[in-house]
């Protein structure tokens, strides 16, 4: 599920995607071309301490969870503060599911429960220990293990504000060793002065690394890392983003399933640069001048401005790939229907391919209400249309015109090729500071003439008013079969 957010600078890029698969809660899409970029990240919280902020301030002794692999768990952290600047968690997550399994296949269950419990395929644990290293400067660690299949899954993140730009390469799948390459980047700040302010940098080395591609067929690399350097979000203006990304090792289906055709080609070996810049620019045609009740705070600081406001976003990106993972560039800049989508070379014998293409995202967005009454004070609405390929948009137009001039019937490629990417966001307050939300895309049926949402999630949001901007959402996918129940901050 994307992680559920308003229209800002970022939303154009794909989005790391929440999950309760794991006990991480992450998984990456599979990287898309044409673009948009693959990864985008940002300082978010982790999942050990979202749940521990769900103990210690909601009283929620245990945080709820659902999906089809593991079916319904229970989770709960024990934070072990070290220093002010090093904490440990740790994260257990029991299996409700099975253990109402075992419970019903056993005739003398008093007697076996304490057997029962011990069940190891019953439970998952998870450490985590995350390093404040400077002000700027973040490492986390997180290694997790799991009793039904006995795996684990390892993960080390380091994050930097203000940012040095450099790129690192790593195929080695030992702890210690990819450990010790992410302090020795921490400390290259401090021996460098090519400093880069206003930006975000992300270092992160997982094995074995989740993905997830348009399908919702979860696979499994055993080694990727990425690098991803950001410019940081304002309302207008230009902005840049650059991500390398490498894998090594075969992929494969998450949990053993065979329901996918062929492994993304994406997911293959090899090393991946994207780089893109985008100008972005917000018009609000109205905003309401009217007097906010007084002495009463709003259930969200973010969502206080009745206003009705467009945004639109231009730029150019390339794509550059080297290894088994360069075939993925091939098929799709092709299209004997439209023509050629993007510039591209193609180069079989070394493994390396090329792509750059332009995009652009048209957005409208309108919010009735300050989010201060107990009733009908909150009535929001956003849609996107997304357009990845302009080249694609281009030539799907010119084909369409050519069609029209000669009296000619366009193909449904045709039009499609003109079709943007559509995606709708409603959100209406229930009661005081509990709103129900709706984020769906919106896809076109040429061929049977019809209109259907695609990867539809509900939220039900509970705004934390004292925080100013910060809210508990229990969301569902029916296309993923996810429950999740996640914290977030300073999102609109």
């Amino acid at each position: 599920m994307k992680k559920l957010r308003w229209a800002m600078e970022g939303d154009f890029w794909e989005l790391d995607l929440s999950t309760p698969r794991t006990l991480d809660g992450t998984a990456r899409p599979v990287p898309a071309n044409p673009l948009p970029l693959g990864l985008s990240r940002g300082t978010t919280l982790s999942r050990p301490k979202q749940i521990d902020f769900f103990q210690r301030f909601m009283f929620l002794p245990f945080v709820p969870s659902f999906s089809a692999q593991s079916n319904f768990t229970l989770q709960r952290v024990l934070t072990i503060p070290f220093s002010e600047n090093w904490f440990a968690t740790l994260l257990g997550q029991f299996n409700v599911s099975n253990f109402a399994q075992v419970v019903k296949k056993t005739e003398d269950f008093k007697s076996t429960w304490m057997q029962t419990l011990r069940d190891k395929s019953l439970y998952a644990l998870g450490f985590s220990s995350e390093f404040l290293l400077t002000g700027d400067d973040t490492l986390l660690i997180n290694i997790d293990g799991y009793g039904h299949n006995s795996s684990s899954r390892k993960k080390a993140v380091f994050h930097h504000q203000a940012c040095l730009f450099f790129l690192i390469v790593v195929t080695v799948e030992s702890l210690f060793i990819n450990l010790l390459i992410l302090v020795v980047i921490s400390s290259l700040f401090d021996c460098f002065c090519w400093q880069f302010p206003h930006h975000n940098l992300t270092v992160e080395a997982v094995w074995p690394g989740l993905f997830v591609d348009e399908s919702s067929n979860y696979w499994d690399v055993p080694f990727s890392m990425a690098v991803d350097l950001a410019s940081l979000a304002s309302d207008s203006g230009l902005s840049y983003h650059f991500t390398m990304h490498h894998n090594a090792g075969s992929p494969n289906q998450f949990e053993g399933h065979e329901n996918a055709s062929a492994v993304p080609a994406a997911l293959l070996p090899g090393l991946s640069f994207k780089s893109a810049f985008s100008y972005k620019k917000n018009i609000n045609f109205w905003r309401s001048t009217a007097q906010k009740l007084k002495m009463v705070q709003p259930y969200d600081i973010f969502l206080s401005n009745p206003h009705v406001s467009a945004s639109g976003i231009i730029g150019a990106a390339v794509t550059a790939s080297v290894g088994d993972n360069s075939v993925k560039l091939k098929p799709q800049v092709e299209d004997d229907s439209i023509g050629i989508r993007g510039f591209h070379l193609h180069a079989p014998s070394i493994k390396s391919a090329f792509l750059s293409d332009v995009f652009a995202s048209v957005a409208l967005t309108a919010q009735h209400g300050t989010f201060q009454r107990l009733f009908s004070d909150l009535t929001r609405f956003h849609a996107r249309l997304d357009f990845p390929s302009g080249s694609k948009f281009l030539s799907g137009a010119t084909r369409l015109a050519q069609d029209f001039i000669n009296s000619q019937q366009p193909n449904l490629e045709t039009v499609r090729a003109v079709c943007p990417k559509v995606f709708v966001s409603v959100q209406q307050q229930i009661a005081g500071p509990f709103s129900f939300r709706v984020d769906s895309g919106v896809e076109l049926d040429l061929k049977n003439r019809d209109i259907r949402a695609n990867d539809s999630v509900f939220a039900i949001e509970y705004a934390l008013q004292v925080l100013g901007s910060a809210k508990a959402v229990a969301w569902y996918s029916p296309k993923q079969k996810e429950f999740m129940i996640e914290l977030r901050f300073f999102e609109t």
